[in-house]
């Protein structure tokens, strides 16, 4: 009779741990469908399936996908996206760096964007979103871009505590000196017109006369260190986002 009673508490217990863990499960996935990841690609610091080139998901896989060291669902005020990338991290074919990383797409989701900032339409990438980790010794992250058809045309960087957005061979463009990890921010950059707009926390901060072809939105967590600047497997970087938007608005 007692052993009885024990296998029923057994399976009483393993049925409750179950039941918390598929509920835990379908409330993760119930936050990430906020995210509107249809014009999205991720790409993952680990290598694909019989390759050494970084995982990429995209399509309705991608709304989703949760992984949990790299892409989840923080529990969380807010219940941010996670995005977090080590140092030890597979990285892409230019990079020497990993990548937990959107990748923006077309409307259609089908193909990669490409758009020039001469285009007449406006495009712009509306986000919330919190740096919440930096590598123990090399602390740099990139937590936001927009790449041309060649290079980066504009980074948003933290080094430190300085938080600032970085364009090629020009004056960086200071945000905050004394960020600290984990607080929310609000960020836009809008790219049209000949011209690069981005705002912080509601001000611009910057007005950017240029032009540039085959560019596209990136947001997540670029670490920007690997074990030749001395950090270990257990150091990463670290990004939440809160809310991100795309949209595209033709000039009337």
């Amino acid at each position: 009779m007692c052993k009885q009673l024990l296998l029923i508490i057994h399976v009483l217990a393993w049925l409750i741990a179950g039941s918390a863990t598929m509920y835990a499960q379908e409330d993760a996935n119930r936050a990430l469908r906020r995210f509107d990841l249809s014009r999205w690609k991720l790409t993952l610091p680990i290598a694909d399936s019989g390759s050494k080139k970084p995982m990429e998901i995209s399509d309705e896989q991608l709304q989703r996908f949760q992984d949990p060291r790299h892409f989840f669902i923080s529990s969380a005020e807010g219940r941010p996206l996670v995005f977090r990338a080590h140092c030890d991290g597979v990285t892409t074919k230019n990079s020497q760096y990993p990548r937990c990383e959107l990748r923006e797409l077309q409307a259609s989701g089908e193909s990669d964007a490409a758009w020039s900032t001469d285009s007449e339409s406006l495009h712009t990438m509306q986000l919330r979103m919190a740096i919440s980790h930096v590598p123990d010794v090399k602390q740099h992250v990139v937590a936001a871009q927009i790449h041309d058809a060649d290079d980066d045309l504009l980074m948003l960087r933290l080094e430190g505590t300085k938080l600032f957005v970085e364009r090629n061979d020009l004056p960086v463009v200071m945000l905050e000196r004394k960020y600290k990890l984990g607080t929310p921010f609000d960020l836009q950059i809008t790219a049209g017109q000949a011209r690069v707009r981005l705002s912080y926390q509601g001000q611009e901060m910057l007005s950017w006369k240029v032009s540039r072809d085959g560019c596209y939105f990136k947001a997540g967590c670029y670490t920007q260190s690997n074990f030749s600047k001395g950090d270990t497997s257990e150091s990463y970087g670290e990004v939440l986002i809160y809310r991100l938007q795309l949209s595209n608005q033709n000039r009337s």
